[in-house]
């Protein structure tokens, strides 16, 4: 067994069983505090990953139970390491996020690089659904969440692939959603007062290296 990421929410790991590698995540070390919050954010991911069950990219749920979730581990390199340069990958990146959004999943996270991997064939994969949302409807907010997470692709693409930005790629990062706006002038100063102040945490820990 191997510790991959531990913080207030629990810890990573990842293990060996039957031949494959998987990573554990175990709400049961989270802080007494916050273990509401983690149960949560371990909810909310193992509901998305059975929505995408079988979709190449992402991880394959194996057992939800209690606070623990297995899942598969799927080898690649974070974006912040590969650097992908090659414009077929932010190609196939945008077919990906539009198959998460066809199955009903809004990532919500896919600022951060190393939630974005390059696979050894150089396809782009996405890992961490803590946050994600799963809707049946894709009514007006799950829409405005989706091209957040197209925008989000694109300000990566902008950074390692910025010839290849289209006009209307170089509009829609300049138009944030109205969610995005919101959430920008409001509870996000609030967010990063709650932890990294008062929690001294910061949740771009572990972007130097895959961890996870």
């Amino acid at each position: 067994m191997t510790l991959l990421k531990s913080d207030l929410f629990g810890r990573m790991t990842l293990e060996h069983e039957r031949g494959q590698q998987i990573v554990v995540r175990d709400t049961g070390t989270a802080r007494w505090w916050l273990s509401w919050l983690a149960r949560c954010l371990c909810r909310r991911e193992a509901r998305a990953l059975a929505r995408l069950d079988g979709l190449p990219g992402t991880p394959r749920l194996l057992a939800v139970e209690g606070g623990r979730l297995r899942r598969a581990w799927i080898e690649g390199r974070p974006m912040q390491v590969a650097r992908p340069g090659n414009p077929d990958y932010f190609r196939l990146a945008r077919r990906l996020v539009a198959a998460l959004h066809r199955r009903g999943v809004a990532h919500n996270d896919l600022a951060k690089e190393p939630n974005w991997l390059v696979t050894p064939t150089g396809a782009p994969a996405i890992v961490d659904f803590q946050l994600a949302t799963v809707s049946a409807r894709r009514g007006r907010l799950f829409r405005s969440m989706a091209r957040e997470d197209l925008r989000h692709l694109l300000k990566h693409k902008r950074m390692y692939c910025p010839e290849r930005l289209t006009a209307r790629e170089r509009r829609m990062l300049a138009t944030p959603a109205m969610t995005s706006r919101l959430w920008m002038a409001t509870a996000k100063p609030i967010y990063r007062f709650i932890t990294r102040r008062l929690l001294g945490w910061a949740d771009h820990e572990g972007a130097g290296d895959r961890r996870f």
